[in-house]
């Protein structure tokens, strides 16, 4: 790959194919930039999207299964649509291109949301009583306005999410050691300040639009974004551009289409030696070495008398022969698969948490003490981001060095070790998540109640603080697994896929989100008529809330047990036919490197 070094937005692009001078990596230069980017931008669309559940309820005039179904659905089409930005990204437009787009775009989604708060006809009347029946729902128009706004900032999401770390880890170099030390610590601080913005959004944001206007409340993510914008393009004479190199996913297409068409053909005996084995110079793209799983797909390499090589050792047809380092590149790709799966499944609980833990919030005793001030009940979830916050740092500058020393690699355990510490808290986490909605209901159901929550039921005096502790272990659950699960994507990925990797987690959140939406529904209908009653009606005190997180723990023991049969099985990038995991883990330490 040649790259090259300039003070414009033309020159300082990373290009192949062309000999120019090398590139001026900045590294932490130009972080303010990015992560005041990022922060911002989390400011505002977390901000807007952290209490919109309670906004459609309360002004929107909807029921909490209706709100709850919706929200899921938008998360969910929100992070599948990162899918097809990492496509664009990669093929046409590159990281940078992209996120200017997509920024502008998210504003242009927090603006709308905004106006449907601040004008009146843009929302229904205000529930007069209190009681359902008297409620007005919104109209078709306003119901589209709405939907706009939501449409843009999927459009935002879909070039924002999958490119920002990609984006970021560009900057430092990935050939020295302060540059590969620049790209693991990047990791971790952004997503500390992504936390930060969601403490900030859980608190002062919430706060602003559950007591002073909701008005008011959506604006101030609106101007957020607005800074995120005008600070990204501040350093755009700084960056470091890699230019799209053309669609990756034609690869890999070519490479089962040929291995379908040559599935007859004996596989030879020593693959890595007979193989048809060429990397055109222009690659971004690391070689990678031949490995034994997915052998199916080895025939794709497979040279027969029909097969016609050029003059520079490339094939004529690439429909016909593709080269051993494509099938490896989309071993690549089916390696991931099934870790993927599981992560899908652990973010069930992530889902939870952002829901149906505020419903809880909401029948709980919400007062601070003997004053009168209300924690609102979306803000509930700021002690998730807390228990981020504070670890990070830590892991980072304590734990990460100390279990370096003991066991020698170079994160201190591998990045599979790391998500899997993360699935099995999310298993702990609905166990305690259960054990406080039995505490809660038993509560309202045994002792006096602390009033009614309109449209809901009577008011629990279990203390809302006791939610922390599953708030707590779901930051936890995030620090570990979803961290891990960015570092795993950004380096088991070839180079020029790595926005597709980086989608992979958001298309896992939605898969979640998905399936979350699945499993209430089937719930709801499936114990409508049961002994037990319903388990998620709107009055949580008549449901059985913590049967449900049982069942999602359950669903997460199962989910554990596949992961490390997953885990065992795979094998990192770059590993040969004849390296183990940890050895190849381990390699790293000698000067290797896995991205």
């Amino acid at each position: 790959m040649e790259k090259n070094d300039g003070g414009n937005m033309e020159n300082n692009e990373k290009d192949v194919g062309t000999k120019e001078p090398k590139i001026n990596y900045r590294g932490w230069r130009v972080m303010p930039f990015i992560i005041g980017n990022e922060t911002f931008e989390k400011l505002g669309a977390i901000g807007t999207l952290s209490n919109l559940l309670i906004y459609l309820t309360s002004v929107f005039n909807m029921k909490s299964i209706t709100a709850a179904t919706m929200i899921n659905v938008f998360n969910g089409t929100t992070n599948f649509s990162t899918l097809i930005g990492a496509f664009l990204c990669d093929t046409y437009f590159g990281r940078y291109k992209t996120l200017g787009f997509a920024t502008v775009a998210s504003f242009m989604g927090l603006l709308l949301i905004q106006l449907t708060a601040a004008i009146k006809k843009l929302h229904p009347p205000s529930c007069g009583s209190g009681e359902i029946d008297t409620c007005k729902g919104a109209t078709a128009g306003q119901l589209a306005f709405l939907l706009t706004g939501f449409g843009s900032l999927i459009v935002g999401a879909a070039g924002i999410r999958p490119c920002n770390l990609a984006f970021g880890a560009d900057q430092f170099n990935p050939e020295t050691e302060s540059g590969k030390r620049g790209i693991n610590s990047f990791f971790n601080w952004y997503f500390f300040t992504f936390t930060f913005a969601q403490l900030v959004s859980l608190t002062l944001i919430v706060y602003v639009q559950s007591n002073v206007s909701w008005a008011i409340g959506l604006g101030i993510p609106a101007i957020l974004m607005l800074i995120s914008c005008a600070l990204f393009f501040m350093g755009s004479k700084m960056y470091v551009k890699v230019k799209a190199t053309g669609s990756p996913v034609t690869s890999l297409i070519q490479v089962i289409v040929v291995a379908i068409k040559k599935r007859s053909l004996k596989p030879p005996e020593q693959p890595w030696l007979s193989l048809f084995n060429y990397v055109p110079p222009s690659s971004i793209n690391s070689k990678l070495p031949y490995s034994e799983q997915f052998r199916f797909l080895d025939k794709a390499a497979i040279v027969t008398p029909g097969d016609e090589i050029n003059p520079d050792g490339s094939a004529t047809d690439p429909w016909k022969l593709c080269t051993m380092q494509q099938v490896e590149e989309v071993k690549c790709l089916f390696r991931v698969i099934p870790i993927w799966i599981a992560a899908l499944i652990y973010y069930l609980v992530m889902v939870q948490q952002n829901t149906y833990a505020v419903f809880q919030a909401q029948q709980s005793n919400r007062r601070l003490g003997n004053s009168n001030f209300k924690i609102p009940a979306a803000s509930y979830t700021v002690f998730l981001m807390l228990s981020m916050t504070i670890w990070i740092p830590i892991y980072d500058r304590i734990v990460v060095p100390f279990l370096q020393r003991l066991t020698g690699k170079e994160g201190g355990i591998t990045v599979l070790q790391r998500m899997g510490i993360g699935i099995f808290l999310s298993i702990i986490t609905m166990l305690v998540s259960a054990l406080v909605e039995g505490r809660r209901r038993t509560i309202a159901l045994t002792k006096p109640t602390l009033g009614v929550e309109p449209r809901r039921g009577a008011i629990s005096s279990m203390s809302g603080l006791w939610l922390i502790p599953q708030l707590t272990l779901t930051g936890l659950v995030e620090a570990f697994a979803a961290i891990g699960q960015v570092e795993f994507y950004y380096k088991q990925f070839p180079e020029n896929m790595r926005s597709i990797g980086g989608s992979l987690l958001y298309c896992g959140m939605g898969g979640s989100s998905y399936l979350s939406s699945f499993l209430i529904s089937v719930i709801h209908r499936t114990t409508k008529g049961a002994a037990t009653g319903n388990w998620l009606p709107e009055d949580l005190n008549k449901g059985r809330l913590d049967y449900f997180y049982y069942t999602i723990a359950a669903i997460e023991v199962l989910n554990f047990g596949y992961f490390l049969v997953c885990a065992r099985w795979y094998r990192y990038k770059g590993t040969g036919k004849d390296d183990t995991l940890e050895e190849k883990i381990g390699s790293t330490q000698s000067g290797k490197t896995i991205a």
